[in-house]
């Protein structure tokens, strides 16, 4: 059974940081393709980190780049998300996901998803 627990978020001042932890269970950062995404108000879910199964890249959206740094320690089965500089618009809920098994370009999903039950970070004066 495949698990994800993010921790870490919280309320912090603009220009602050903070640091999501996801602890995962079930799966194997071989198999599984990792990311964080956030949801925003106002907004849908969007992805703001991706690590690519068996690799050691990580990819940003623009957004983030230069603030946020994502890693992944498979010792321990977590994945973090270094947030600097936090901006008031980075606030919002944010969720780990998992992606595994085939991935269907049409539809821009796996063949097997799970996601975290999120955490909120609210960046606030």
């Amino acid at each position: 059974q495949v698990q994800l627990v993010e921790s870490g978020g919280g309320l912090v001042q603009p220009g602050g940081s903070l640091r999501l932890s996801c602890a995962t269970s079930g799966v194997t950062f071989r198999g599984y393709t990792m990311a964080w995404y956030r949801k925003t108000p106002g907004k849908g879910r969007d992805w703001v980190s991706v690590l690519p199964r068996n690799s050691n890249t990580v990819n940003y959206a623009n957004s983030v780049t230069g603030r946020f740094t994502s890693s992944k320690d498979a010792a321990t089965n977590t994945i973090y998300l270094e947030m600097n500089n936090l901006k008031v618009e980075d606030t919002g809920v944010y969720y780990c996901h998992a992606g595994g098994g085939a991935y269907h370009y049409t539809d821009k999903r796996f063949e097997y998803e799970y996601w975290g039950q999120g955490t909120q970070v609210t960046v606030s004066s």
